[in-house]
């Protein structure tokens, strides 16, 4: 599906001993290439089962983009055992519960339930893997509720209008340019024969890592494994993803004009993909500038000079180089640049001086808690050890970031945001109130 970069945005370092004792992993390859990590945990009689397809919208082209995002939804509208609807309610009869999301690097799908269904849910989520029913039916239906949802989630909604504007901007040939839920017009033109395809190459068995956690047998559930999944066929090796994106050499701007009460900007800096040195180094600077009532943006912008009414920052991981994204919202008649010049201020005193002790020890604490935290559950540890290894190439990244973000240092922080957090880099989508066309 890609390839993989030499090296981990997070060194070789030792494991949290803490966490080494609750992470006792059993892997496992079948012969069709289905990839296996079995973690049993026997505290309650329930399981969580994962499923990561190695596919998002950067596996997609112009013309059909979306794709990744309906299949999606096509995935639960029957197979070849379990016919149209009987998904959910085989699954909810016995307890459980299911459910799945796209990105742009990956999807995903997920069910809990109690221990005693763990044969009945690989047999549903094999059957559905093996044998997806893609009909043209289907497939008309699915896209109308696709289309509904591109229209409430983007079209008429302001945050989802400004985002698709800013990776437009962003980028000028990578696949992150588009939403995850595709443009309009190529969720209409997508055809049966784009979805058989698509099923063929990224929904195979040889594209696929299956994570279970929870009250199992690791040997008996690896059997289970090989009966159900194991005559599935591989499929044809998907294509690589070219990062082409060519170096931006100033900053970029776009402005929106749609009906709203006040205007607002989003900010986007190129960042580094998830395996790069500087990542981590991200998160501590994302902790000190928004993480909590008394983060530096979150004081200065919106208590001290009032010139925000809320102040955002996504820093989310990905394969390729990602986006470090602020969002200003600002009171009705505000002056947007004002409010610009007051982020970009905070952002040179950042780089100029760097951070204090208190608010390295003060972020690298609360990363650790959420992380500590996702962990603390069968459905979070099965989430962590796929995201992780789709992401940085191995599960086991669960068990040493802890002593990675430790290791991080002032020092580290400042460099990454004088590197990254620069004009050159910056993309600029602000929002200006219209007069409504009602």
């Amino acid at each position: 599906m890609r390839k993989a970069p030499s090296k981990t945005s997070v060194p070789d370092r030792a494991a949290d001993p803490s966490l080494q004792s609750l992470f006792d992993v059993h892997e496992a390859t079948l012969p069709n290439g289905l990839q296996v990590r079995l973690l049993a945990n026997h505290l309650a009689p329930v399981v969580s089962l994962y499923t990561f397809f190695n596919v998002g919208s950067r596996n997609e082209r112009p013309g059909i983009t979306g794709i990744s995002h309906l299949f999606e939804h096509m995935m639960f509208n029957g197979a070849k055992k379990y016919g149209p609807k009987m998904f959910d309610k085989t699954l909810e009869s016995n307890g459980g519960s299911s459910n799945a999301y796209t990105s742009h690097d990956m999807t995903v799908y997920y069910d809990d339930f109690s221990s005693d269904a763990l044969e009945t849910v690989l047999d549903l989520e094999s059957d559905r893997m093996r044998s997806l029913r893609i009909s043209q039916e289907m497939l008309t239906s699915e896209r109308e509720v696709v289309k509904e949802e591109r229209r409430v989630r983007m079209d008429n909604d302001i945050g989802g209008m400004m985002d698709e504007e800013l990776g437009s901007l962003v980028y000028k040939a990578h696949a992150y340019r588009w939403p995850v839920i595709g443009w309009m017009a190529d969720i209409e033109a997508i055809t049966r024969e784009d979805c058989q395809n698509f099923f063929r190459t990224y929904y195979a068995p040889n594209n696929a890592i299956l994570y279970i956690a929870g009250d199992i047998d690791p040997k008996k559930t690896l059997a289970l494994v090989r009966r159900y999944y194991g005559d599935i066929p591989r499929g044809p090796a998907p294509q690589p993803v070219i990062n082409a994106e060519p170096e931006q050499r100033g900053e970029r701007r776009s402005t929106v004009r749609h009906p709203a009460q006040s205007p607002a900007v989003v900010i986007g800096y190129k960042g580094p993909s998830a395996r790069d040195e500087d990542t981590l180094a991200l998160d501590v600077a994302q902790y000190v500038l928004t993480k909590g009532e008394g983060s530096r943006l979150t004081r200065s912008l919106l208590y001290e000079q009032k010139v925000v009414v809320g102040v955002g920052l996504d820093w989310s991981w990905r394969i390729d180089p990602g986006t470090i994204l602020f969002f200003l919202e600002l009171m009705p008649e505000s002056d947007p640049q004002k409010a610009e010049a007051a982020l970009y201020a905070e952002l040179e005193k950042l780089a100029r001086d760097g951070i204090t002790e208190r608010e390295l020890q003060k972020a690298l604490n609360n990363l650790r808690s959420d992380h500590l935290r996702e962990l603390g559950t069968n459905n979070g540890r099965a989430h962590a050890m796929g995201n992780y290894e789709a992401l940085l190439g191995d599960w086991r990244h669960v068990l040493t970031l802890p002593s990675a973000y430790a290791s991080i240092t002032r020092e580290q922080v400042q460099a990454a945001v004088k590197k990254y957090l620069i004009p050159e880099r910056r993309s600029v989508v602000t929002l200006m109130p219209a007069p409504s066309e009602a």
